[in-house]
């Protein structure tokens, strides 16, 4: 019993670990600076 509590921490432990790092990467992916759209409109400018 004890035995299989140790093996349900370290897979709960190694899910958040998995959903940390893709929540890290996905934020890191994120584009920065300005984006420029031509439309209907006009010209729209904005700053990332």
């Amino acid at each position: 019993m004890n035995r299989n509590i140790l093996y349900l921490v370290i897979g709960v432990l190694a899910v958040a670990a998995g959903i940390f790092g893709y929540q890290l990467y996905q934020e890191r992916q994120k584009t920065t600076g300005i984006e420029i759209n031509v439309g209907k409109g006009g010209i729209s400018i904005e700053k990332k």
